[in-house]
């Protein structure tokens, strides 16, 4: 809990850094949709590229991306975005914006070993490499500037925490992406400090059927279940419908925000969720390459900058809403 305090501590101070910024707040959004006649930065026209392992309809990226574009225009940066699930697909992403010789690269690290040799081939360019959201273990031996994200092990354990104080017994943890190190390191972080029995479930999160019908397969076949915690938040609105339609009284956890989630969250069909803002995380990666570019600054002194864990519950609704509406949290 140390650890997480500490985490606290840190994205408040990001957070402080990022409202004083000139770009922050009202004028912030008044400038990226032009409305303002806001200027970007007079330094050169930059060109990055972000990479990640989303798959479609995972909000969550929608967030990243708001962060990521608001510090591009900020930045005077054109910002170029692309995905694929698949690793050997997002490794092939990373060559493209080699090829096209961008002056930077944020990437995630779901599953690091297929995005190794690319990276090698983005440092022999000579192109400065971002990590975010996962994979921070292996952010510094595959030569990224830094890695911005959550200690997932962390925030799991906060999760296993907060389940005991809600007295809860027997929880299924529900992998929405397989074979994600990220994933996978939450659920060993839950099981980590939770004092009853947890098991993982494995799901297809781009297949909301599918991952609906095996939640609630489980939560029948198991009646004793009385909590899931879902790893995204697209998954909570499936997993809440799951709960429903088995007749299960289990209490519902996420990890991550988006509107929807703040709505369960007042309407108390989802008891908790973790924050690891990630609009922080685009925002932060494409305004550290501008600096490492512009002035050769490198945040984080060779450590993870975190941007997360913090614990949210209805009582933070009030605050929420307004960010989840515009899409920044």
């Amino acid at each position: 809990m140390r650890t997480a305090r500490t985490a606290a501590a840190l994205i408040a101070v990001i957070a402080l850094a990022a409202g004083c910024s000139s770009s922050g707040g009202k004028d912030s959004e008044d400038s990226a949709s032009g409305s303002s006649g806001g200027k970007a930065a007079g330094t050169p026209r930059l060109k990055i590229a972000m990479v990640t392992h989303s798959g479609e309809g995972d909000t969550f990226w929608d967030i990243v991306q708001s962060g990521a574009k608001q510090a591009a225009s900020k930045d005077n940066v054109e910002f170029l975005y692309s995905n694929d699930k698949e690793a050997n697909g997002q490794a092939q992403l990373v060559q493209a914006a080699i090829d096209k010789k961008v002056d930077g690269i944020v990437v995630t690290l779901a599953k690091p070993e297929a995005m190794k040799d690319v990276l090698a081939k983005a440092a022999q360019a000579g192109i400065p490499v971002v990590t975010i959201n996962s994979g921070a273990e292996y952010s510094k031996e595959y030569g990224a500037l830094v890695h911005f994200g959550q200690d997932e092990s962390v925030a799991g354990e906060a999760v296993g925490e907060e389940l005991n104080g809600r007295g809860l017994k027997k929880a299924v943890c529900v992998i929405h992406e397989q074979g994600n190190v990220s994933l996978e390191q939450r659920c060993a972080g839950v099981k980590k400090t939770f004092k009853g029995s947890l098991e993982n479930l494995n799901v297809d999160g781009t297949n909301a059927p599918a991952s609906q019908s095996s939640i609630e397969a489980k939560l029948q076949a198991t009646a004793d279940i009385d909590a899931v915690v879902t790893l995204g938040a697209p998954v909570a609105a499936i997993a809440v419908k799951a709960k429903e339609d088995a007749g299960s009284k289990a209490e519902i956890a996420t990890f991550d925000l988006n509107a929807e989630v703040v709505k369960r969250l007042k309407a108390k069909e989802v008891g908790f969720a973790v924050d690891q803002q990630p609009y922080l995380q685009g925002y932060e990666a494409i305004d550290e390459l501008w600096l490492y570019q512009t002035n050769g600054n490198v945040l984080g002194g060779g450590q993870t900058v975190l941007t997360g864990p913090a614990i949210v519950t209805e009582k933070d609704v009030p605050q929420l809403e307004k960010y989840t509406a515009r899409g920044t949290r």
